[in-house]
């Protein structure tokens, strides 16, 4: 499985880059990974100019998903797995037919309609808000994790 993540904005802490950098040298074993930055708009203090920052951000995402690939859109109205859960989602695209899974995480505003919109899943880790910059890394870790699974491999718990 090819998994590509279109992501808001830049990473700059270097403790998240490290842990981000290890688990992609850690899927790229088990498939292909890739990372696709838009630039985060500035978020305006009034709702009309927010919504349209916001607009804008959901263009530049939608410009870079291929139109084959399936779209898992991080929110955190979505549904919740746990680990197998999200390993099995994997094996039933795989069993599809389906090879190239893209994950959209959106920027301080979140992810527009738009995108929404497009998304074939929705997927939620909690209920609590993270950083969006964090949720690269955790996401990585959890799509390592379900590769794991799904190869019979063990991995800590």
């Amino acid at each position: 499985m090819q998994f590509r993540l279109v992501v808001v904005g830049k990473v700059k802490e270097k403790w998240l880059q490290l842990g981000i950098q290890e688990y992609c040298r850690r899927l790229g074993r088990l498939g292909k990974v890739s990372i696709e930055e838009v630039p985060d708009q500035p978020c305006p203090r009034g709702s009309v100019q927010q919504q349209q920052a916001l607009q804008r951000e959901g263009e530049q995402i939608l410009t870079r998903i291929k139109p084959r690939s399936y779209v898992i859109a991080l929110d955190i109205k979505g549904r919740s797995l746990d680990s197998p859960g999200l390993a099995a989602l994997f094996q039933s695209l795989s069993l599809r037919g389906i090879s190239e899974a893209t994950f959209c995480i959106g920027g301080s505003m979140g992810l527009c309609q738009d995108v929404l919109t497009r998304a074939d899943y929705r997927l939620s880790f909690s209920a609590l808000t993270f950083p969006h910059q964090l949720m690269r890394l955790i996401l990585l870790e959890q799509l390592y994790r379900a590769c794991k699974i799904n190869a019979g491999e063990t991995y800590h718990k």
